[in-house]
Order: structure tokens, then sequence, then C-alpha cells
């Protein structure tokens, strides 16, 4: 049992009055021999028995009654997990609340979303338990605003669900940022999360020195976690893989790609299609077998000479409103280009080959080598991708290059036949490796990045690969595919914008198979012009988010985000037009298939901090405190109607009245 007020239960010392007072009415007579009174007592002594146990008795409800006082001034809670009685009332409170999309989830049958819930939740704990100061730092802009009171979260526009995804350990930064900044007393921070592995970042490094810098702070810091970690098995997820205009002899036509996912993979289910493009409708029924369904290339005529527009496909609602639509804008296709920057111009054929072999007839590729001396000259804002295989730029060129990544470009760095000194993107080369042996690709990420597995859940030949020489590389990078011992073959550069890659090796023969076995390479191309050349012309396809840079402002809803605030719009799944440009906002690929949790995993994230956890589920209507000091004053009231009633003389039978 936990108080609100524990500092009340010091007068539990005062449940001694009752014994102290009987001791002291003990005193007050004196005890002198008489023999008459011996004859008395010695008449009496068969019933002294009845009469010590009932003075026991009525000791014992005068106690408990004072007792029982205390604890109900005291104000205890029926919920023992809070742990509160060390601490008492907090002086801040920060609320770290979750608003992506995995957070509209619903239960079968309930109204409400895990979000709801767990605003309502919080607001009445919170306002139960009291502070000086509540503030709350919601997953869109991890910034801290100042509420009046718990009970504003439940109409407060900044709690509403989100397309976005949730950084919690940058929430948890900002937290303690908060703190520093502010020089707050003893703070609790509340956490209301379902969980998702894409939303906590636990690979991301940063969770060791959040412990640490928690850890140092002079004030004491509780932790507090309200998990809904319960998922959807019966949710269905649709995703628009690709689409494309393309013009034929009789008409002009759209063609949508789609992948639906489930997490109840038993037995078949028909899964009504809608296609909206801009406003006209049509419907297409699929029979969904498994957990994975992919349909390709379904085409959708379009009206006259419709070159620009946008669209949505959406499915039936189910337990995630949230996931049952994806948004997209189309537009004439643009040349897809690829620049190739090479120290060995003989070498380079696998590279120009995967990236001008077109995945469809209708998209047109083209691939130009370009010695290193003539980047100033290349049309960056047509480029999709950059290859590099030479010594990695500096000064000019690496501006151009950082400036061709800033606004969205991809880049693939390959090892130089001489390495140098020279480091790009915090990336340097080493020294190249020749064990004389082939290594196998140990192991390598199938949830992200160009090696990523297919919609349909099928994963790349990666490991069908051999590497016979290899480049090591310095810096900080994220390893997605490695060698034996951890080496990276392909690593990912931390940037802001765009994509910047890194092979250990080279299609070389001598090198690796990776031109024998080309599936890899060329899915791996593929990828990164693709990704490339979502930033070139009047359409764009984004994650809901912060808009990346080169994205103009002043944002107009065409369709989707309709409860939205308009300063919100980059953050909801919907369609927009800004100046020229139409754009589609949709959630990111973590939030259709993310993991959730284990109890041990999260315990690790807090571990040596004053951590506590409590699970609940979408829809739930128990509160998580409950004061339950009226059972005291009922308890308080009962031991002095047993005081009195045992206090009572005894009745006496008068004489001559019937037995």
């Amino acid at each position: 049992m936990t108080f609100l007020q524990p500092f009340m239960l010091a007068a539990l010392p005062l449940i001694g009055l009752p014994i102290l007072i009987h001791l002291i009415n003990q005193r007050r007579y004196q005890t002198t021999n008489w023999a008459a009174m011996m004859f008395l007592l010695a008449a009496n002594r068969m019933s002294r028995g009845y009469a010590r146990l009932r003075q026991w008795l009525i000791l014992l409800a005068r106690t408990l009654a004072v007792a029982a006082l205390i604890f109900a001034v005291g104000r205890p809670l029926a919920s023992g997990w809070l742990g509160l009685a060390a601490g008492g009332r907090a002086d801040t409170t920060i609320i770290l609340l979750d608003r992506s999309p995995s957070m509209s989830q619903r239960a079968t049958g309930a109204g409400a979303s895990k979000l709801e819930t767990g605003r309502r939740q919080l607001a009445e704990t919170l306002e139960t338990l009291g502070s000086s100061r509540w503030v709350l730092i919601e997953s869109t802009t991890n910034q801290p605003r100042e509420l009046t009171s718990p009970k504003s979260l439940l109409d407060l526009p900044y709690a509403e669900p989100t397309s976005a995804e949730a950084d919690l350990p940058a929430m948890l930064e900002a937290a303690h940022d908060y703190i520093k900044a502010n020089q707050t007393g003893r703070t609790e921070i509340w956490i209301c999360s379902d969980l998702r592995e894409n939303d906590w970042r636990v690979d991301s490094g940063r969770w060791d020195s959040l412990r640490e810098s928690f850890t140092e702070l002079p004030q004491g810091v509780r932790f507090h976690l309200l998990a809904y970690p319960d998922a959807a098995t019966d949710n269905v997820t649709v995703r628009v893989t690709d689409i494309r205009r393309q013009q034929t002899d009789e008409r002009s036509e759209l063609l949508v790609s789609l992948a639906l996912s489930r997490g109840k993979a038993d037995g078949k289910a028909t899964i009504p299609l809608q296609f909206d493009i801009e406003g006209a409708r049509s419907e297409l029924a699929v029979d969904m077998v498994g957990s994975k369904y992919e349909l390709k290339d379904y085409r959708i005529p379009l009206e006259g000479d419709h070159e620009r527009g946008w669209g949505r496909v959406s499915i039936q609602a189910d337990s995630n409103p949230a996931d049952n639509a994806f948004y997209f804008v189309f537009d004439q296709p643009l040349m897809r280009k690829t620049i190739i920057v090479t120290d060995q111009p003989q070498a380079v054929w696998p590279l120009e080959l995967a990236a001008t072999i077109p995945p469809s007839p209708s998209a047109e590729f083209a691939a130009e080598v370009v010695p290193v001396q003539q980047l100033a000259s290349v049309p960056w804002e047509q480029v999709s991708l950059l290859i590099w295989q030479a010594r990695l730029p500096q000064q000019e060129d690496a501006e151009l290059v950082r400036a061709f990544i800033e606004r969205g470009g991809q880049a693939v760095f390959l090892p130089p036949h001489t390495p140098g000194d020279e480091t790009l993107f915090g990336v340097q080369w080493a020294s190249w490796v020749d064990d004389g042996e082939e290594l196998p690709i140990q192991s390598w990420r199938g949830d992200q990045g160009l090696l990523a597995n297919a919609m349909s859940g099928e994963s790349l030949p990666v490991g069908d690969l051999h590497v016979r020489r290899y480049c090591t590389m310095s810096g900080k990078s994220t390893a997605l595919a490695s060698l034996r011992d951890g080496v990276p073959l392909l690593a990912r550069a931390t940037t802001d914008q765009g994509g910047v890659y890194f092979w250990a090796t080279t299609p070389a023969p001598s090198d690796s198979s990776l031109a024998a076995d080309g599936i890899v390479l060329y899915v791996a191309v593929q990828r990164a012009i693709a990704s490339g050349a979502e930033v070139l012309g009047n359409t764009r396809s984004l994650t809901a988010g912060p808009p990346p840079a080169g994205v103009p402002t002043g944002w107009e809803r065409l369709s989707g985000a309709e409860t939205a605030l308009s300063t919100e719009y980059p953050f909801h799944q919907g369609t927009f037009a800004a100046k020229d440009r139409l754009m589609a906002v949709n959630r990111a690929v973590g939030e259709d298939e993310a993991a959730v949790l284990d109890e041990a995993r999260v315990a690790g994230l807090f571990g040596g901090l004053d951590f506590s956890r409590v699970d609940d589920r979408a829809g739930s209507l128990k509160s998580l405190v409950q004061e339950i000091w009226r059972l005291f004053l009922i308890g308080m009231i009962a031991a002095m109607v047993c005081e009195a009633a045992l206090c009572l003389p005894k009745l006496r039978r008068r004489e001559g009245a019937p037995t």
C-alpha cells in the first residue's frame, strides 16, 4: 500500500495513546486490604476472566480507531506499483506521449485506441497524484509544453494521433535538457507508449549516455512506463510500393503496385481495395492467403491528358485505422540518371549495366561515366544516384557531393585502387585485405536499407555472395552487411537527408561475386536510384515527420489529415500542394511490421534508474490509482461502535421477571 501524504504516517505512534491512558487510570487507585471486600472479591473471581477479555477488546478497538484515522488522513492508494511512499508529491511531472500510428490501434469491440486510453488514464492518475508543474513532450516536435493541468491532455490538439514515428531517446533527451535548464526539484517522467522497436531505437547507441546523464542529476528522477504492448492479430495494412504513369497509343494509365500484410495468417481472406484518383473511385477485391500479398502493376485508366495528380488506396476499417490507407502522387516519368565517377573506367561496366536496365519497359534510365575534373558541369538537379569508385572527393568536389546529398540524392562509394587519407561523411578508407580465400557474408540487415527483404518477405540472396578481397573502413557508420568478425561489407553513413552507402569491395571478379551473382547488385543499385528519384520533378513522396530540406512551406491539404492542424500537416497522412509541387505523406515502413520490445529488454534500457512499469490494453476502463481512505474511515467508525458496545453496563434481570 502507498500513500499520497506519507508524512502523515509519522503520527502512527499516537496509536499508543489509548494504552497510555489505560495505564494512567490503573495508577489512579491505591489498593487497601479490607476484610469485607476480600470476601466479595473471592465471590467475583469466577467472572474475572470475562472482564479482563472485555478490557483488552475495548483497548484494541480504541487503538484501531486511532490507526484508521491516521491512515485515512495519509490518503492511501489501492495500487502499490507506483511506489510513491518514498517521495510524496513531485515538484515536476513530465509526460512523454507516443503519438505514432501504432498507438491508434483499438481493442476488439472497444471504441478507444491505445492513445486515447493512455491520455485518459494519465489525466486521471496525475490529477490524483498532484504536482507543482506538468510538462508534455509529444513525439512529433519533442518540444516541452507546460500544461495547466493533466486534464488538458484530453482536449489538447498536440496530443492527437499522427502518422509519424516516435523517437523515444530524443524525447528523453528533451526531458533531460528541460530538467537541467529549469533546475526542477524531484521529478517524475511518465512514458505512454506501445513499445514498438522502431519508436524506441534500441540500437541507436544513445541509451547508454541517457542512463548516465539521468544518474548524474542531483534531484531524484523517477520513471513510470504506461505500456500497451498488445499487437492486433487481425489487423491488415496496405502500402503502395510503386506508382507509374504511362502513355499508350490508346490512352494514358496509372500502374499501381501495392502490398498487403496481416498479423493473423489463418485461411483465406477477401480484402476489398478502393482506389481513389482525385475523387474518381474504383474497387477491386483480392483473395489474401498467408500473411503477405502483392499486387503488381494494377492498371487504372486516366481521363484525357491527365499528366499529374494524386490518389489513395484504402481498405476496410479494422483494429487500426492509421494503416488502412496509403496516399500517392504521380506525374510524367522522368529520366533516372546515374553519374559514375571512377579511377578504373574499364571495371565499371557491371555498375553501368545495373544502373541502365529498367525494371519496367516504360521507365527511362541512363548512366554516364564522368571524370572527377568535370564534376562542376554535372546537372545535379537531374541526377538520382552518384556511384563513386575513386579516392574520396575533397574541397570543391566534396561540397558538390554534400549539396547533392542534402537535397535528397543518393550516393554509393566503392573503394579505390589506392586508398588515401581523405574522409567524407565521417568515413575513411583504410587498407585492402586479401586473405587468399573466399569469405561468405556472415550477416546482413533485411529490415532496412539497400539489402532489405522484398515486400513479400522474401530475402535477397546476399548469403550466396563471396568476397575475395575487401577494403577496411574507419569512422562512424551503420553496418548493413558484415563479413567475419563483424567487418563491414556494406555500411551506411549518418546524414540528415539523402543516403550515403559504402561498399567494402567492388564488382570486379578478382574482388567479389557481385557481378557474377548480379541480383543483389542490381537490386541495391535500383533501390538507390528509386530513392534518389523521389526528390526530382514536381511530385514527391514523403515519410511523415519533419519536412526535409528543399520542400516548400505553406502546404494546402488536398486529401487526408482532416482534423490535423495546418502546422502539423507534415506529420499526417494525406496529399498536399505547395507552390507548384504535389506531395504525398505516409507513415514509415517500420510502423507496419515493427516488433514489440519484451519486458527484459525494456528493463535493461532503464537499468540503474528508478523505474516502474504497468501494462494495460486499449479500451481499458480501470484506473491506475484509487484512493481508499473512505474504507479506513468506515473502519474507524466500526471500531468506535464496537468500543461503545463493549463499554455498556451488563443488563440485570429484574427480580420476578421470567427467565
